[in-house]
């Protein structure tokens, strides 16, 4: 991609949809500049991307979309999360810290440096994180004065064993983990998430990976915007690591397109 390519994109759906299929983790591109404050060589990088990238969701996403009775709207990251991560929170109320990896990563997926250790992440949360964050703010705003509310939901993928850096990586792997927040997950929601992936295998609820995406001017006050993420290990759907998509994503991505259409009514 050249310099100009979008650090991301939404993609229109139907005015009187208000679903937001949020991909923020499924691509690898990484800007040259961005290249040059990372100390991994190139074969370790990719090794790395392989490990760290939801690979495919964002072909989940697009699928689900096209299959839906009514175009959900959607939110997609062309960058790395190795650039910034834009579901992290920017300062120190992210857990995700102790392993190196808040909004801007310092470690690697298995504890190894991957920047330096005094890294100033000042500039990458300007240069990116923020903007990343105001467009996702104002999607979710524009979908509620369309509508009366928002529905975001995450595509994310996870793998079949633990990785290092995973903070709760003990408990259940299920093929599809659906993460909750206690003031913007409702039960109909979560109830027709269990419903529309109840094909795909087994369903749990935030393990290994819990919370869900919202907008830090809607979170805990604006109890219009509903959010869920799905969290789809990735042996269902591909090879591991960073391989090839199988049968599995056709599934998968129907049954998001299920949800879809359930969040949508």
């Amino acid at each position: 991609m050249s310099p100009a390519a979008p650090s991301f994109e939404l993609l229109p759906g139907a005015g009187g949809s208000p679903v937001l299929l949020h991909v923020p983790h499924s691509a690898r591109r990484i800007p040259a500049a961005v290249r040059t404050g990372i100390v991994l060589d190139d074969a370790a990088l990719e090794r790395e991307l392989d490990h760290i990238t939801d690979a495919h969701t964002a072909e989940i996403a697009a699928r689900a979309a096209g299959a839906a009775g009514l175009t959900p709207w959607r939110f997609v990251n062309r960058l790395s999360r190795l650039v910034v991560d834009p579901e992290r929170f920017p300062d120190q109320r992210e857990e995700m810290l102790a392993a190196g990896m808040g909004a801007v990563y310092t470690r690697t997926t298995h504890g190894e440096a991957l920047r330096p250790g005094d890294t100033d992440g000042e500039p990458l949360l300007a240069r990116y994180f923020r903007p990343y964050a105001r467009a996702m703010t104002e999607a979710v705003a524009e979908r509620l004065a369309a509508t009366g509310r928002a529905v975001i939901i995450d595509v994310h993928s996870y793998p079949a064993r633990a990785l290092p850096y995973e903070l709760h990586g003990d408990g259940p792997r299920p093929a599809v983990c659906l993460g909750t927040d206690a003031r913007h997950t409702p039960p109909e929601l979560l109830a027709a998430a269990r419903e529309a992936f109840a094909g795909c295998g087994d369903v749990g609820l935030d393990s290994p990976f819990a919370g869900a995406y919202v907008p830090l001017r809607f979170h805990d006050t604006d109890q219009r915007v509903g959010a869920l993420m799905v969290e789809i290990r990735r042996d269902t759907y591909m090879t591991e690591p960073g391989g090839p998509a199988g049968p599995g994503l056709d599934r998968l991505a129907a049954a998001l397109g299920h949800l879809v259409d359930a969040a949508s009514g």
